[in-house]
């Protein structure tokens, strides 16, 4: 049997070998070879998105279970469309590779009108990624390609971008026989007295509180160690779940709330693990936090990043928090006034929001019933989402609340598409409003097309409610451009085949959500939120900017 192949199938093998079961994209003329070997081979499932923006945004949520996640685009306006996407990625620290096609050698920069060429395409890929390669030696094709991967899946991870020019990719080579990983660079490991000294500020501390993050998604064991010695948990909002909201000592993602604020006034040391600390949940940077203030971070370049830090230990979460366990385990000591000040809290942070909401807690409620336990939130930048859906959605296991980190709208239907192709055999809610399910709409098509497992949840206001809120909060009430013409959710999901509803009530809500989610494959619910009433919220915390 011969082992010369096109470079397209080299780059099909490869991903083979790094165990990828699917990518996302949009064929072209620029990226052919790689598709057809894909297709030819029948071992990876293509996933054809309606636009590279959801094909990237797709790639991103499935490779945040997979490990890896693949994106297909072709070149020029192909690429480009691909960079909001990538940016999200890089945000959430997603391992993704992003394939692109590229124009021939002979015509790479020469500004010679190729069809879809683009000048200086690889600068804007550097921008948005965490790095770019160009490979020019179809010989290299397979190295380059390990060694992107290889870089996307090391700590800090993040999307890297390929560009192969189409000659690139039809010329023959002779597969190599190593295609499989190279090993990841070796994790930083902290001092044993970074970490003794660690331990014995932790069993000083009478009210000591941990902020985990996206980085320590991978630690629920250690963190729900911690906290049965004692430890009061807080989360970002990626890091939800990682101890469940059930526990007596988490206190969600409620670090915009004033009883809780009011509890770390009074908390003795602070732990920040794996969390960026995102200005969105910190009124930029101004929410005052305990001391002494711990930092744990895989990224040397996180120390003091957005909080100057009394003590920075450069370490991967889940060792550093087993250390800690083992070093706390016969000295820790549960202090129960903090206990009580805990649930206080909690329980005080829970009733405002529930209040603030109204009608819109009974329908997270109601929404949180209807979904089985394993099943995933997958929410847009929408009013719904940035409120009961992002704090006070119950979540009880990491990476079931699923959004962006980014802040950018009209991404939540993609990632949903991406999550339950990555998750088959669970349930997946993607929450989106009309305005910004309207930027990607073309993907309720893919959504069919696949036949994911997932309910789409249309909240639907007839616009751009979170602008509405910031501009009655901060310019007067003065409402400008946020007005939207949407169409009938319900008819357009039935047009393109989805079984749909349509709610304008409470009982209306809890039988449609009901029946959707009885559904075993794609379905839609639309939310005419002007009949369920008014839903306040403006904006997150933040320090005032007018």
């Amino acid at each position: 049997m011969s082992n010369r192949v096109n470079v397209g199938e080299a780059i099909a093998r490869v991903l083979e070998a790094h165990g990828v079961t699917s990518a996302y994209g949009v064929i072209s003329i620029h990226n052919l070879p790689i598709a057809d070997a894909i297709g030819r081979r029948e071992r990876i499932r293509f996933v054809a998105a309606r636009g590279e923006a959801g094909a990237v945004t797709m790639a991103d949520a499935h490779g945040r279970f997979s490990g890896l996640g693949v994106a297909i685009t072709s070149t020029g306006a192909g690429a480009g469309n691909a960079v909001g996407a990538l940016l999200e990625a890089l945000n959430v620290a997603s391992p993704l590779i992003h394939l692109t096609g590229q124009v021939e050698r002979e015509y790479l920069d020469r500004d010679a009108s190729f069809i879809h060429e683009t000048r200086d395409q690889l600068t804007f890929l550097k921008a948005s990624s965490k790095a770019a390669f160009r490979i020019t030696s179809p010989e290299q094709a397979v190295g380059v390609l390990r060694e992107a991967i290889r870089v996307a899946t090391t700590v800090p991870m993040g999307p890297v971008s390929v560009e192969l020019p189409i000659d690139v990719q039809a010329a023959e080579i002779t597969l190599p026989a190593e295609l499989g990983p190279v090993l990841p660079l070796a994790q930083p490991a902290p001092a044993e007295q970074e970490l003794d000294a660690l331990a014995a500020a932790l069993t000083a501390a009478r009210r000591p509180l941990l902020w985990v993050g996206g980085g320590a998604l991978h630690c629920s064991e250690e963190v729900a160690a911690l906290a049965d010695l004692g430890v009061a948990v807080i989360s970002s909002t990626h890091g939800r779940g990682i101890l469940p909201d059930a526990h007596p000592r988490s206190l969600g993602a409620f670090h915009n709330s004033a009883a809780v604020e009011a509890l770390m006034a009074d908390c003795d040391l602070a732990l920040v693990v794996g969390s960026r600390l995102r200005s969105n949940e910190t009124r930029t940077y101004s929410l005052a936090l305990p001391r002494p203030l711990y930092q744990v971070d895989a990224n040397p370049a996180a120390a003091q990043r957005n909080y100057p830090v009394d003590h920075f230990i450069c370490g991967d979460a889940k060792p550093v928090l087993a250390a800690l366990v083992a070093a706390l385990r016969d000295r820790a000591k549960v202090n129960p006034e903090f206990d009580r000040a805990i649930a206080e809290a909690k329980t005080a942070a829970v009733a405002a929001l529930t209040e603030q909401l109204g009608p819109y807690a009974t329908l997270c409620g109601q929404l949180r019933a209807a979904l089985p336990d394993d099943g995933i939130l997958v929410r847009d930048i929408t009013m719904s989402g940035s409120t009961w859906g992002s704090r006070l959605f119950p979540i009880q296991a990491p990476n079931t609340n699923i959004h962006s980190l980014a802040g950018a709208i009209g991404m939540g239907l993609a990632m949903a598409i991406g999550t339950a192709v990555a998750n088959p055999a669970r349930k997946v809610v993607g929450l989106v409003g009309d305005g910004g399910l309207m930027l990607g709409v073309g993907e309720l098509a893919t959504m069919v097309q696949e036949q994911t497992n997932l309910v789409l949840l249309v909240m639907n206001d007839g616009g751009y409610g979170v602008m509405r809120g910031i501009q009655n909060q901060y310019f007067g009430g003065r409402q400008y451009f946020n007005q939207l013409h949407a169409p009938d959710f319900k008819a357009m999901g039935e047009a393109v085949g989805l079984a749909s509803w349509k709610a304008a009530s409470l009982a209306e809500f809890e039988q449609a959500i009901g029946e959707a989610m009885a559904v075993q494959g794609p379905a839609l619910v639309e939310v005419e939120m002007n009949g369920i009433g008014p839903l306040n919220f403006a904006g997150p915390p933040q320090k005032k900017l007018y």
